[in-house]
C-alpha cells in the first residue's frame, strides 16, 4: 500500500494545479501517474523559548553552553543568511528568538566582546531591513552595523588559514571568527543539506575553501545533495569541519521548522486536488485568474512580501555533528515520503522562488539550478527517475535578471554558457578570471550583488542532475533562445511534451509527478536494478 501522500490518478481525478514560476496552471496528467504531495506540517513546540534554553543547557556532546563562557573572552557569534527559509519567516524568526536567548547569557557571564556576522559566503549582503526582520528591533538597533554585519569574503587580511586536509581541501574562515574563543553557530535548518559543518567552513568562508567543493566533479559525485551520507559535497565540507573543529570551539545551535509555507487563506495549495472543498476550489480558480491579470512585478511584489507561518519543531545545540544528526532526523521526520518504483518521466512545476533570488526575480540560471538541482535532488536512497530518463518542468523560463542581485549571471548565461555548458571545461577555462573580476568583487563588497563565482558555482549546482537525466522538455517556455542555451526541449503543452517525453521511454512508462510547493523529498525504493533508457551514456550507479 502507498503513502497517503502518494495519489495515483484515476479517471475520476480532477485536474492538479501545479507551479508555474509566479502563476498556477491546472495540469491533466495521464491515468496511473503517481503524484506526490508534501507530508502535513509538523505540530510546533509548544514553547520555543524553553526548548532552546533546554537544548543550550543539555547538548549534546559538549558542555553546556554556560560552562565554556568566561569573562572578557572574545565570542563570535555566526547566523544564516535571507537564503532561508522560503520564502521568509513570520516575525519573530527563530533565529532572533536564539540570539536573544545566548546575548543574554553571554552578558550574564561578563562576556562583552561579542560580535555577530551573517555568513553569507558568495551570497549577496543582506540589506539592513532584511537583516532586522530576522534578528529582531532589539538585537538590530544594539549591534547594527559595527558589531552586526555581513560576511565578506573578499575583504583585505579578512580571513585566516586554519590548515589544510588531508585530501587538499584548505580551511579558510573570516578572521574576527578565527581569533575567537568561542564560535557559536546560530542555525535554521531548512532542508537536510543545510547546517551540520557547512554553516561555519562554507558560510564564513573565502574562495579557496568554496572551491574544495563547490567544483562540478565534486557535484557529479553527490547522491543527492539532500543526502548526506551520499554527498561528496558534504564529503569535503565535513572533512574541513572537523579540521576547523579540531582548531576552534564551536558550539552549533540548530533549528528546525515545519513546512507550512502557506498561511490560511492559501493552504489548501498542499492538498490533494480531489479533497477540495467547495470553497476551496472556488479559492483555486480565483486565485488563478489573478495571478494571470496581474502584471509580474506585482506578482513578485505580493509573493515576496509575504512571509510564512512555520512552525518550530526541534532546537538541537551542541558539538557539531551530534547536534546535527538530531536536525537531520527532524528534517526527515517532516519531508520524507517513502515511494517504491522510480520514474520514466518525472513531472514538476517551478515555483517563483529559490534561495538565491529573495526579493528578485528568478532568472534562467536559478530556473536551471531549481530544475537540475533542488528539485531533482529531492530524494533520499535512490533518485526520482531512472538513469536516462526525462524530466519535465513548467516555468516560462522568461530572460530577465535583477540587474543588481545577479549582475555577474548576466554575463555568465549570455557571453559565457553559449561557449559550453560543459562544466569541467567553464571550470578550466573561465571560472578563476570570472571570479577575480574587479567590477564583480565591488559590486559584491559594497552592493547587494553575489561574488561572481557564484554564478559557476550555480551551474555546477545542476551537474547532477545534468549527468543522470537523459532530456528535460520545459512546458510554456515563453522563448526558445533560454531553454536551447540551457540544453533544454520546448513544449506548449502537457500533452505534447508527454508525447514527447514517450519516444525515448517504455511503452508504458512508469510517470511520477511532484507536488511542490511547499517542500518535501521522496524517499525511493527502486523496485528492480534501474535500467539504462535510451539515450543513457553510462551504466547507472548502484544505489543500494
Amino acid at each position: 500500500m502507498s503513502h497517503p501522500c502518494v495519489v495515483t490518478i484515476d479517471s475520476r481525478s480532477a485536474p492538479r494545479t501545479l507551479f508555474y514560476g509566479d502563476q498556477l496552471v491546472d495540469v491533466d496528467l495521464p491515468t496511473g501517474t503517481r503524484v506526490v504531495y508534501p507530508k502535513p506540517p509538523l505540530d510546533p513546540l509548544k514553547d520555543v523559548d524553553a526548548a532552546i534554553r533546554y537544548a543550550i543547557n543539555h547538548p549534546y556532546n559538549s558542555e553546556p553552553l554556560y560552562a565554556l563562557l568566561k569573562p572578557g573572552m572574545k565570542v563570535t557569534i555566526a547566523i544564516d543568511d535571507i537564503s532561508l527559509p522560503l520564502p521568509p519567516m513570520k516575525r519573530p524568526d527563530v533565529r532572533e528568538r536564539v540570539l536573544t536567548i545566548v546575548l543574554d547569557l553571554l552578558a550574564d557571564h561578563a562576556v562583552d566582546d561579542v560580535e555577530l556576522i551573517i555568513a553569507t559566503a558568495f551570497h549577496r549582503r543582506m540589506r539592513d531591513w532584511e537583516v532586522r526582520h530576522m534578528v529582531g528591533d532589539r538585537i538590530f538597533d544594539k549591534y547594527w552595523p559595527d558589531k552586526l554585519y555581513n560576511h565578506d569574503a573578499e575583504a583585505p587580511d579578512g580571513l585566516t588559514e586554519l590548515g589544510t586536509t588531508d585530501e587538499g581541501e584548505v580551511v579558510e574562515i573570516n578572521r574576527r571568527a578565527a581569533e575567537s574563543d568561542l564560535i557559536i553557530y546560530v542555525n535554521l535548518n531548512y532542508v537536510p543539506m543545510d547546517g551540520g559543518h557547512k554553516s561555519v567552513t562554507t558560510g564564513l568562508a573565502g574562495y579557496r575553501s568554496l572551491a574544495a567543493h563547490h567544483n562540478p566533479r565534486t557535484m557529479r559525485n553527490c547522491h543527492s545533495y539532500m543526502d548526506p551520507e551520499k554527498s561528496e559535497l558534504n564529503t569535503r565540507v565535513v572533512r574541513q569541519g572537523r579540521l576547523l573543529n579540531s582548531k576552534k570551539r564551536v558550539f552549533t545551535i540548530e533549528t528546525t521548522i515545519n513546512n507550512r509555507m502557506f498561511d490560511r487563506p492559501l493552504e489548501f495549495l498542499a492538498k490533494n486536488e480531489d479533497d477540495y472543498t467547495p470553497a476551496e476550489r472556488a479559492a483555486s480558480r480565483a486565485l488563478k485568474l489573478t495571478l494571470e491579470k496581474t502584471p509580474q512585478e506585482l506578482r513578485q511584489f505580493v509573493f515576496d512580501r509575504v512571509p510564512s507561518p512555520y512552525g518550530v519543531t526541534g532546537v538541537f545545540a551542541g558539538e557539531t555533528e551530534a547536534a546535527h544528526a538530531h536536525t537531520l532526523k527532524r528534517c526527515y521526520d517532516q519531508y520524507l515520503v517513502p515511494v517504491t518504483g522510480q520514474a520514466d518521466i518525472l513531472v514538476t512545476g517551478v515555483p517563483f522562488i529559490s534561495p538565491y533570488n529573495v526579493h528578485a526575480f528568478l532568472n534562467p540560471l536559478l530556473v536551471q539550478v531549481m530544475i537540475n538541482g533542488y528539485l531533482f535532488n529531492l530524494y533520499k536512497n535512490a533518485p526520482m527517475l531512472k538513469k536516462g530518463g526525462t524530466m519535465i518542468a513548467l516555468h516560462p523560463c522568461t530572460d530577465k535578471f535583477d540587474n543588481e542581485q545577479h549582475a555577474p549571471y548576466i554575463e555568465f548565461v549570455h557571453r559565457i554558457l553559449p561557449e559550453t555548458r560543459d562544466g569541467l571545461e567553464l571550470h578550466k577555462r573561465f571560472e578563476k578570471k570570472f571570479a577575480s573580476n574587479p567590477a564583480y568583487v565591488e559590486m559584491y563588497r559594497s552592493g547587494h550583488a553575489y561574488h561572481p563565482a557564484h554564478a559557476f558555482f550555480m551551474w555546477y549546482w545542476g551537474e547532477a542532475g545534468r549527468q543522470h537525466t537523459g532530456r528535460v522538455i520545459i512546458v510554456g517556455a515563453d522563448n526558445e533562445y533560454i531553454p536551447q542555451l540551457m540544453g533544454w526541449e520546448t513544449a506548449r503543452t502537457m500533452d505534447e511534451a508527454l508525447r514527447m517525453a514517450r519516444t525515448t521511454a517504455p511503452p508504458k512508462p512508469e510517470i511520477l509527478a511532484l507536488h511542490v510547493a511547499p517542500t518535501m523529498m521522496v524517499d525511493m525504493t527502486p523496485e528492480k536494478a534501474p535500467r539504462v533508457l535510451p539515450g543513457a551514456s553510462e551504466p547507472p550507479p548502484s544505489w543500494g
